[in-house]
C-alpha cells in the first residue's frame, strides 16, 4: 500500500534494504561502571595513607596539684552524692546528700569566696552521673571544677 508521499505504510526502514531500525532507548552503563570500579580502586588506595583522627588525652599525672581550699563532690559507686570541704588544711566531715540538695548546700559551704569544686568519682560509677554533676555546677556559675583522679606513674 502506498502512501500520498510514495512510501509505503511498512515503515521507514523499507527504504534500506527491507531491514527496520528502531530507536534504543536504553542507556548503556557499562562506561558508569567502569568509573565507578575506577573510583572504587583510588579510595580503596588512598583510604590508609590518611591519617586516623586521634584524640589526645591529658594523662592523670600530669596534674595532681591540689588547691589548698576547696569542695569536694564525692559520688559514690551505687550513685550517692557526698560533699565536704577541704579548708586551711581542715577537712570537715562528709555530709550525704541529695541531688536536689546539691546547689544549696554547695552555695552554703562557699559562701562569698571563690572556692573550687573537685569531683571525686568512684570508678564503678557511671560517666552520666559525674557528668550531671558537672552541669549542675556549672548552671551555679562554678568556673572552677575539676576531677580528682589518682596520680599516674
Amino acid at each position: 500500500m502506498a502512501t500520498p508521499g510514495g512510501r509505503s505504510s511498512s515503515g521507514a526502514g523499507s527504504l534500506r534494504g527491507g531491514r527496520s531500525r528502531r530507536m534504543v532507548n536504553e542507556i548503556n552503563v557499562v562506561p558508569y561502571i567502569d568509573v565507578m570500579l575506577v573510583l572504587l580502586v583510588i579510595f580503596m588506595v588512598t583510604a590508609p595513607l590518611m591519617p586516623p583522627g586521634t584524640i589526645d588525652l591529658p594523662k592523670a599525672g600530669s596534674s595532681n596539684t591540689r588547691p589548698e581550699a576547696y569542695i569536694e563532690v564525692q559520688v559514690r559507686a551505687d550513685g550517692e552524692l557526698r560533699l565536704r570541704s577541704m579548708l586551711e588544711q581542715k577537712t570537715s566531715e562528709e555530709k550525704r546528700i541529695n541531688r536536689k540538695d546539691l546547689a544549696a548546700q554547695i552555695k552554703a559551704m562557699r559562701g562569698n569566696r571563690d572556692l573550687p569544686v573537685v569531683i571525686s568519682g568512684d570508678r564503678q560509677v557511671k560517666y552520666e552521673v559525674v557528668v550531671d554533676v558537672m552541669d549542675e555546677l556549672r548552671r551555679l556559675q562554678i568556673n572552677r571544677v575539676a576531677l580528682m583522679v589518682k596520680p599516674g606513674g
